[in-house]
């Protein structure tokens, strides 16, 4: 199945939150009675919706309070929170900087060296207000750093990189062993970026707990522009939750898909959900709330060429407290507030009472959905924010 895009060549025609709608229930669901509660290697969670590892967006504060709202907040291992001692002086610094001089400020930034210390110092500091710790790393550094974070109490270990593959090939470094490491630790362990059927299928084999869907759709990422590089995510969510379906009817083991970016409304995220996920994870939206330790400041982009680790990101503005984001009440009308009354709302208006059941929502191709008679929002902005 694809079109020709030239001689002898096809390409497949994939499909992004833009392009879809979903369809009304034939029952409908007082959104008050829906179950949007997770489970990931069988413990449950209150809510679906996990905050980025992004430096800007996550810190040991905005951890606990997630954790008390009943969300998961990733705390970026190899950031600032793991540089510096009191990272607040670093915010206020890039704070003072000029938008020209930022880039080259945080290229100096993260020179500094991580130290281990401070990995079990900042999930004991989330710890200690009973909220989970979930802490993330890329590849080459998940063996030494997770084994770190579970002695010091860590909940949930997270390893990720722009592609994550089973079989990656490299004389530079030690490979990590996926299966191996899942089999050494004793906590959950999510993997990502992935966006194929066969891959996700290859990850889940090894035996992680859940993995991270999409590559390239964030905000702020440009893995997209730079490397020409991704796969829209209701198709890369669709499809590995096809592979999550597979190997669950094999093994009788569950693996939770996460949809990871791409999503900037409470309608994509419960598009996300429709087409396969069991929880998503978002960073721009949190980046806006006034708990993130980013807010307001001035960033560059991490881009392959800035020289900058995963997850240095942060946006500018300031759009509600955490609490409002998640449960509202909105005061603005783009659809970035109140992110758990939109799903409810949702599932309750396509009649699924759970999870699973709104992963079997009816899904049809529609992108004019967002502007089909809308003569009157676009003259007057309503439905675009302020």
């Amino acid at each position: 199945m694809g079109f020709f895009v030239g001689r002898g060549r096809k390409a497949r025609r994939c499909y992004g939150f833009d392009e879809i709608a979903l369809v009304p229930g034939e029952i409908t669901i007082n959104p008050n009675e829906v179950d949007i509660t997770w489970e990931l290697k069988e413990k449950k969670y209150e809510i679906p919706i996990i905050a980025a590892a992004m430096d800007g967006v996550v810190d040991t504060k905005f951890a606990i309070t997630m954790g008390k709202l009943g969300g998961l907040a990733v705390l970026n291992l190899e950031g600032i929170q793991t540089r510096y001692e009191e990272p607040s002086e670093i915010f206020e610094e890039i704070a003072r900087t000029s938008a020209e001089n930022v880039t080259q400020l945080l290229q100096e930034i993260y020179q500094e060296e991580i130290k281990e210390y401070l990995i079990s110092k900042r999930i004991e500091e989330i710890k200690s207000e009973g909220t989970p710790a979930i802490v993330s790393s890329i590849p080459q550094r998940a063996e030494k750093f997770g084994f770190i974070a579970q002695e010091a109490g860590a909940d949930i270990f997270v390893i990720q990189s722009t592609v994550t593959t089973v079989r990656h090939y490299s004389m530079e470094y030690k490979v990590l062993n996926f299966e191996k490491f899942c089999k050494n630790v004793n906590i959950p362990v999510i993997v990502g970026n992935c966006v194929t059927y066969k891959q996700a299928l290859a990850l889940m084999e090894t035996g992680i707990d859940a993995l991270l869907v999409g590559i390239g759709p964030g905000a702020a990422c440009t893995t997209r522009g730079v490397l020409g590089i991704g796969v829209p995510q209701v198709t890369a969510t669709v499809d590995c939750s096809a592979a999550r379906e597979i190997y669950f009817k094999k093994t009788n083991r569950y693996v939770a898909i996460i949809t990871d970016g791409g999503m900037s409304s409470g309608g994509d995220i419960c598009k996300a959900f429709a087409c396969g996920a069991d929880a998503v994870m978002v960073g721009s939206a949190f980046a806006k709330a006034k708990e993130a330790p980013g807010r307001g400041y001035h960033w560059g982009m991490a881009t392959p060429h800035a020289n900058l680790p995963r997850g240095t990101r942060i946006f500018v503005g300031t759009t509600g407290s955490l609490e409002q984001i998640l449960y509202g009440p909105a005061d603005i009308d783009d659809g970035s507030q109140n992110l758990i009354g939109a799903l409810k709302t949702s599932m309750g208006n396509v009649g699924a009472r759970n999870i699973r059941e709104m992963q079997l929502t009816e899904i049809i191709v529609a992108p004019e959905i967002k502007t089909e008679g809308k003569i009157f929002q676009k003259v007057q902005r309503v439905g675009m924010g302020k």
